[in-house]
């Protein structure tokens, strides 16, 4: 079977199961949050914490409950990470430096999961499984309860109130994410992906010589590291590693586990506003942006330019030979058009066109389908910038479900545009004129620049990919990518937010003559251009002089 009918066989087969997955999925998770009942475990919860799931908060309170427990989990995996040779299963790997510390405590809370580190070599099993596991689910969830809250926006009619951050948590994490986890993680432990408390298996080479194999609970990680879009390997070589991801069996269904709930919000959403079209409509646009952004990345593995690929007839350096060119391409569009960032292949050993088309799934604000909840409101963000805009050529009062779109609600939707460009060209463009990042590159021209860039476009979009071809050890970078993670995050949530609650105290306003309709053909190809053009306005110049230079050499 060649790999070109091979890639084929596997996209077919990940559309039908995301397609057999996507009602029930989308309207269990609608159900999740708008059932009126608590289950025992949630009450005990909220017992334990005093908090009244009756009770509800206007956009300002859900804000800052969601920084605040943003905050108290960015110290608390700090703090873990400093303490680690107090605790159990540490294999003597000592205390995390602080710079390090930093980077990596906001880097799982911010759902990025971006590492600077071996973790195999820096981490124990304690700071994986309570710091960093923990987070891969709570994370997660804060995103969905923000998309869900925003959702609620649409829905409900002069009220200021968008639900309870923390019912919607811990509903998140309880009955969405955990059971799937679970299933799941079983279901890779089957396929062969290694799930134990050891540090380590020796052995001895057929040379004779002695080695060891890191071990760890890699399959509960996996799972969740897909399923909440969040990225970080239990091991250096992530999904690449045969203890993660030992076959192409597994490779299909990680990457089917971090498309399956941004593809299922769609359904969820349509649900929740009562039209279920228009779940559709925006499931359209993420469908033809992704195919048509794999079949770029695909296409130029295959036709590579450089000499050695050229001999050999393909780009192969870098990848797995158990998952071929198809099927890395496949995970590398998805990882990237996610806020995932998981790899199974080296993508700073893409061409320069294929290494820029999973940047540029980046820059389009990872809306493609995008990551757990952070996917949905920022294409719901994108459809009210196209209605804006739209509005503008016929020269009517824009409106998007029912609500108007003035100048609170578009100028909230131009900050989460404009937030996550402003973070990554500024925090770029100071890295390639600090002193230090000569030294930190591995290479030079054109593909130095775009290591920069794909490096700090994967922490302002919460992704965590990198190209790898970039030293980021040091406490320049360590520090100035963490706080690309903290705003790139945390700007838009707080601007989506303000957003919810500005379209909650609208009296919803019925369909007229006059009302662009959201559902059709013309709808999908205005937010299609409206994604492209935005992200073509913003990086365009930055992309030109690094892999588009790069491709063209």
């Amino acid at each position: 079977m060649t790999d070109t009918t091979a890639g084929l066989l596997q996209i077919g087969v990940l559309v039908l199961a995301l397609a057999a997955a996507y009602k029930p999925l989308g309207d269990h998770l609608a159900r999740v949050f708008t059932s009126d009942r608590h289950l025992r475990v949630e009450r005990g919860i909220y017992a334990a914490a005093r908090i009244d799931p009756g009770s509800e908060q206007n956009w300002g309170g859900y804000a800052r409950a969601v920084l605040g427990f943003s905050f108290v989990s960015i110290v608390f995996v700090y703090v873990l990470q400093r303490l680690q040779p107090v605790l159990p299963f540490d294999f003597g790997r000592g205390a995390v430096e602080p710079s390090m510390a930093f980077n990596t405590a906001v880097s799982f809370v911010t759902n990025t999961n971006w590492q600077s580190y071996v973790p195999e070599t820096v981490l124990g099993h304690s700071v994986q499984l309570v710091g960093l596991t923990v987070q891969n689910f709570v994370s997660a969830a804060v995103g969905l309860a923000v998309a869900i809250a925003l959702i609620r926006g649409f829905t409900r009619s002069r009220t200021d109130r968008l639900g309870n951050f923390w019912v919607d948590l811990v509903r998140g994490v309880v009955r969405g994410l955990l059971p799937l986890s679970f299933v799941f993680a079983i279901v890779l432990v089957a396929l062969g992906v290694v799930m134990s408390l050891r540090s380590g298996v020796d052995y001895t080479a057929l040379d004779g010589t002695a080695h060891t194999s890191a071990l760890a609970p890699a399959a509960s990680q996996e799972a969740i590291k897909e399923l909440g879009t969040n990225g970080g390997g239990i091991f250096n070589a992530n999904s690449a590693h045969p203890f993660e991801n030992p076959n192409a069996w597994s490779n299909l269904l990680e990457i089917f586990l971090l498309l399956v709930i941004p593809v299922s919000l769609t359904r969820t959403f349509g649900t929740l506003v009562g039209d279920r079209r228009q779940g559709t409509a925006l499931l359209a646009v993420m469908g033809t942006i992704w195919s048509g952004m794999l079949a770029v990345l695909w296409w130029a593995e295959t036709h590579p330019n450089g000499p050695a690929a050229l001999l050999a007839g393909a780009s192969t350096e870098g990848k797995e030979v158990r998952f071929g060119i198809a099927g890395s391409a496949l995970f590398a569009n998805s990882t990237t058009g996610t806020s995932t960032g998981a790899v199974n292949a080296a993508h700073d050993s893409l061409s320069g066109l294929g290494g820029g088309a999973a940047m540029v799934n980046m820059l389009f604000g990872e809306v493609t389908p995008g990551g757990v909840g952070t996917g949905m409101y920022s294409i719901l963000v994108m459809a009210i910038i196209a209605v804006f805009l739209a509005g503008l050529m016929v020269g009517r009062t824009p409106e998007y479900l029912g609500k108007k779109l003035g100048r609170r609600e578009v100028t909230a939707a131009a900050i989460v545009l404009l937030a996550m460009p402003t973070v990554l060209l500024v925090g770029a463009g100071i890295a390639a004129v600090h002193p230090g990042t000569a030294a930190a590159l591995n290479n030079s021209g054109a593909h130095g620049l775009s290591e920069i860039l794909y490096a700090y476009a994967s922490a302002s979009n919460n992704n965590g990919s990198a190209f790898a071809g970039i030293t980021v050890t040091s406490d320049w970078f360590q520090s100035t990518l963490g706080l690309c993670m903290l705003f790139g995050r945390f700007i838009p949530i707080i601007a989506v937010l303000c957003l919810a609650g500005s379209l909650a105290a609208q009296r919803k306003t019925p369909s007229t003559a006059g009302t662009l309709p959201t559902t059709g053909p013309l709808f999908v190809g205005l937010l299609s251009g409206t994604v492209v053009l935005v992200a073509a306005l913003s990086f365009v110049p930055a992309l030109a002089l690094g892999p588009i230079a790069e491709a063209l050499a």
